[in-house]
């Protein structure tokens, strides 16, 4: 039974990951299908720890959803972003672990407005250990990385 459950959770994780993004641009659908990945396995072993086989299924699935959350950002709004940014320099941050989409970022991480565009007004920005990231402020969780 152990082992039909762990076959079936693997095969779960590999499933989420292989779902077409709804994403505009390469960097989002790797962003988007990297998330499901990281969620997914997130969410096995947390499952895994609370509620058995039974709950690493149900983790890696809640997980795996939970981690494909990505900005839909166009091609014109990136370069837009990247000229802004350029021309707004501001500080950037060191923090623990990767930066990955889902990854939310501690209160000492400064986030910024996108000003002029207001497709991006519900995003911030900041610059996290090299990447220049946008986070949804309420969350503070990291919707897109810019490539």
């Amino acid at each position: 039974m152990k082992k039909t459950l762990a076959i079936f959770s693997a095969l779960t994780v590999m499933s989420l990951a292989s779902l077409p993004a709804q994403a505009q641009t390469p960097n989002q659908e790797r962003a988007a299908k990297g998330g499901a990945v990281g969620g997914a396995a997130a969410g096995a072993v947390g499952g895994a720890i609370v509620g058995g086989p039974v709950g690493a299924v149900l983790g890696a699935i809640v997980g795996g959803a939970a981690g494909a959350t990505a900005a839909s950002i166009t091609s014109p709004e990136e370069r837009y972003i990247v000229t802004y940014v350029e021309k707004n320099p501001r500080p950037a941050f060191r923090a623990r672990g990767k930066v990955v989409v889902g990854a939310r970022l501690p209160a000492a991480v400064e986030l910024y407005p996108i000003n002029g565009r207001p497709s991006l007004a519900k995003y911030r920005y900041t610059r996290v250990n090299g990447h220049l990231v946008l986070v949804e402020p309420a969350s503070r969780e990291i919707v897109y990385i810019m490539r």
